[in-house]
């Protein structure tokens, strides 16, 4: 096995916000070499940072919007989301949590702090990636997956190094709860102070490191600050992290789907007709109807 190293480190660029509830650092496709394709099959990462939300009454907040053609990952590290869609589905995910929304052929979401947790308000720190379905998934009938703290399932590090806690695909020999449509592989690693954690994937798939808290080093050389990431390269299987200070670090890696992206807004499409039917479909209310 070789080893897998950095291909070059991003720093988060100026945030903005969506709606009045999610103050975010757009690393894919925000970043020039983090485009769609070059991240494949990871279309879109945004980050919010760690934030202070004095209390309201009024849950912030992003109104109704249309999703096709792809799934939208929600991690939870501080702070609480609710939300609903126009297939009937909805819920909270709470701090340590993750919602797995495949919007397939076609649904209307919201989604807002949580009303208790508005009320008092306090630091809130999110992820929320956009994963693209193969062409021949598009068009599968919209689902969630609610990962909860009782089914994210965790592995212990030798030597109290932390823990890693799966959200998909597979760390040694352990499963994450949710299940995809391509070879994915997602896990937040946290790492006491000089812990580390060895990781494998296969060369060809797209692999990131997304620093959530503290900083790490990567195969003993190259760190990695608080809200950097980092895009591995393509030349080799094996990388070690190592905790500088206490860390969490959401690993990702996925296999490439390799088809055309056509893109626009809120779909995601392999050509630029299909695009257009996507518009006409939400157009003439095929996704459903949310208040």
């Amino acid at each position: 096995m070789k080893t897998k190293n950095i291909d070059f480190i991003a720093a988060p660029v100026p945030p903005h916000f969506v709606g009045n509830a999610f103050r975010v650092h757009n690393f894919i496709p925000g970043i020039p070499r983090l485009d769609m394709k070059s991240m494949d099959p990871f279309i879109m990462l945004d980050y919010n940072s760690k934030f202070n939300f004095p209390p309201t009454d009024s849950p912030r907040g992003v109104g109704v919007h249309p999703h096709k053609g792809f799934e939208t990952v929600t991690i939870a590290y501080q702070g609480k989301v609710a939300h609903h869609d126009s297939s009937g589905g909805g819920g909270v995910i709470g701090e340590g949590e993750v919602q797995w929304m495949t919007a397939g052929n076609g649904i209307l979401h919201k989604e807002y702090h949580d009303e208790e947790w508005s009320k008092k308000g306090g630091d809130f720190q999110m992820v929320q990636l956009w994963v693209n379905l193969p062409k021949k998934d598009k068009s599968t009938p919209p689902k969630y997956q609610a990962l909860t703290t009782d089914n994210i399932k965790k592995v212990e590090l030798d030597n109290k190094a932390g823990t890693v806690e799966l959200i998909a695909g597979e760390y040694k020999g352990t499963k994450g709860a949710a299940t995809t449509f391509s070879p994915i592989h997602m896990m937040n690693a946290k790492l006491n102070k000089g812990g580390k954690a060895d990781f494998n994937f296969p060369a060809h798939f797209t692999t990131t490191l997304l620093v959530i808290e503290g900083s790490i080093k990567v195969n003993g050389k190259e760190e990695i600050p608080t809200d950097h990431l980092a895009l591995m390269d393509r030349k080799g299987e094996e990388f070690q992290l190592e905790a500088t200070e206490d860390a969490i670090v959401l690993v990702l890696s996925g296999e490439p789907l390799n088809e055309p992206i056509a893109a626009h807004g809120p779909f995601v499409m392999n050509t630029r007709d299909e695009l257009v039917e996507a518009f006409q479909d939400f157009n003439e209310g095929k996704f459903g109807y949310l208040e």
